[in-house]
Formats: C-alpha cells, sequence, structure tokens
C-alpha cells in the first residue's frame, strides 16, 4: 500500500454538510471529488436530490455528477467498476483525491467490495411478481422475520435491494446480513473514511428546511418532468414516490410534503446505522467547515506517522 496515495472519504447523513466539507478539501489538496450518492449520477432530476449546483462545485471536477441517464440504472456493483477505474487514472495525478457521499452501500462497494451472493433469476421474478401486486409489505414482512439486523438497516423504500436480500436467504436459507462476509478488496493507496455528526434534533431540521428550500426551487415542476419515467427503480426514491402519489390523487399536496420529510428523517437514520457498522471510521462532529477541514488534516498526518 502507498501510504502518499490516500482516497479521503466523507460521508454523512443526508443535510449533513458534506458537499461543502468536500469542496473546501478538494481546494485545499488541489484534487477532484467523486460523488458517492445513488441519485446523483442522473442527469435529469436535480432539486429533489440535492445536487451540488456548479456554483457549490465552485470549479472542483465532479466524477458521478450528472454522468448517466435514469433509464442507465446504476446499481452498486457497476459504481464500483466505474469508480475504480476513477481512481487507478486519478491516482496517476494527485496524491489525495475524495469521495463525498451518503450512500453507504456504493462507499462500501468501493471501499470494501462486494459479496459473492447467490442469484436465482426464477426466485427473484417470483419476489418481483409479489412486489407488483402487493407492493412492498409482504416483502418487508418477511424479512423482518428472516433477517431482523438487515430489515432495520435497510432502505424501506429500495424495492430492489429488499428482493436481493430476499433472493439470497430464500436461495441459501441464511440471513442477508450473514452471507456478506467477502474478504476485503485490497488496494494500492490508504482509504480513510470521516462521517459528519449532527445532534440529531439539528440535523432533523436541517432536512425539514432542505424540504422547503427544494420546494421552492421547483421540486414539483421537476417531479412532474420525469413523471412518464415514474416505474423505474431510480425514480423509487424519497422526494418523488411521494410527489407521484399527489399526482395519482392519493395524497394531498400538503400531506406529501410532510412525508417527504418523514421519510427522508428516516432514511438519515437508516444512514447513520449504516455508518456505524465501520469502527475505523472518524466521526467529525459538524462545525465550521475550515475546522474540519483542519481536524481532517491533522488526522491525516498522523496516519502517515
Amino acid at each position: 500500500m502507498q501510504k502518499n496515495k490516500q482516497l479521503i472519504v466523507i460521508e454523512g447523513p443526508t443535510a449533513s454538510g458534506k458537499t461543502a466539507l468536500g469542496v473546501e478539501l478538494a481546494k485545499r489538496f488541489n484534487t477532484i471529488i467523486i460523488s458517492a450518492d445513488s441519485r446523483q449520477f442522473y442527469k435529469e432530476i436535480s432539486i429533489g436530490t440535492a445536487k451540488p449546483t456548479l456554483e457549490e462545485q465552485a470549479g472542483i471536477y465532479h466524477y458521478m455528477v450528472d454522468s448517466h441517464f435514469l433509464t442507465d440504472e446504476i446499481t452498486s456493483a457497476t459504481y464500483a467498476r466505474e469508480v475504480d477505474i476513477i481512481l487507478e487514472n486519478e491516482f496517476k495525478n494527485h496524491d489525495k483525491l475524495i469521495m463525498v457521499g451518503g450512500s453507504g452501500m456504493f462507499i462500501d462497494a468501493v471501499c470494501i467490495g462486494l459479496d459473492e451472493i447467490p442469484k436465482s433469476d426464477e426466485i427473484k421474478n417470483d419476489l418481483t411478481t409479489l412486489w407488483n401486486e402487493k407492493g412492498l409489505e409482504p416483502l418487508l414482512e418477511e424479512l423482518k422475520e428472516k433477517d431482523f439486523d438487515f430489515y432495520n438497516e435497510v432502505d424501506k423504500g429500495n424495492p430492489m435491494r429488499i428482493i436481493r436480500a430476499l433472493e439470497a436467504i430464500r436461495i441459501t436459507g441464511e440471513p442477508f446480513s450473514k452471507l456478506r462476509t467477502k474478504q476485503e478488496k485490497k488496494h494500492s493507496f490508504e482509504i480513510i473514511r470521516f462521517v459528519i455528526n449532527h445532534p440529531r434534533e439539528i440535523l432533523y431540521e436541517r432536512i425539514n428546511r432542505r424540504v422547503e428550500i427544494m420546494l421552492e426551487n421547483g421540486l414539483i415542476e421537476e417531479v412532474k418532468s420525469v413523471q412518464h419515467l415514474k416505474h423505474l427503480t431510480s425514480l423509487r426514491t424519497v422526494g418523488y414516490t411521494e410527489i407521484f402519489n399527489y399526482f395519482d390523487g392519493l395524497t394531498p399536496l400538503q400531506t406529501a410534503v410532510e412525508l417527504i420529510k418523514q421519510n427522508t428523517r428516516r432514511y438519515a437514520k437508516r444512514q447513520l446505522t449504516w455508518f456505524k457498522r465501520h469502527p475505523e471510521a472518524i466521526w467529525l462532529n459538524n462545525t465550521e467547515t475550515e475546522l474540519m477541514v483542519e481536524e481532517i488534516e491533522l488526522r491525516l498526518e498522523e496516519t502517515r506517522r
């Protein structure tokens, strides 16, 4: 491992301030950013994904932002393959690279690797049919019964992830959480992971305010522009599902807005649960961006001693 080559990962729940910190770090180290947000890849959606604007990117090149169309679904496996190539190329020009995002599964796919878990098209099709006919509830009930640990951490608005777990459980008879035990990937560079931490009530206030800003910036119009694609997995996500239901007459607008806030808070809680699985990660108490940059620099120096 080359300790002069470092991948600095900035993780945190939604609305925790990852973008600003990542940009300041990239400026400090004169490097690039790789996004690890599972929805910011897509060109057609920006407001509901809190995609960093060109102004927020501040001239720093961002990989995996506006990189794909909604019809080109990005899984954790395809993400890892693409990012591995980026890392190999960019480490030729930089000693430090920055990864910024809140999608723990995508970050882990790059940093740790993916498990070789068995697949069955027949079982997957059965589960998909059940989902299409009866919704996610029976799938979640089965997952809760057969793998309570994974049920607690999974994004319950992500049907593909739930179906994948149940597929593996039905094949092996083992909990999905116990099947993910593959030996970690070997890297030629060092990985240092940082998690931005907020007091829960402050984080929730930030989330509620972010949703209000999204609405002010045109979230409803953006959702309407992709309504014809709402069947895609890439749009089965918080902020879009609730507005689709409003368009379909299933909920009043104000109810949809409150559900976006509530579901985003729940998602943030699941993100924090995921990040806590990694004891090597360094947790940063949220403060001024400059102070967090300084703390990260000190921590990076310590790893070299």
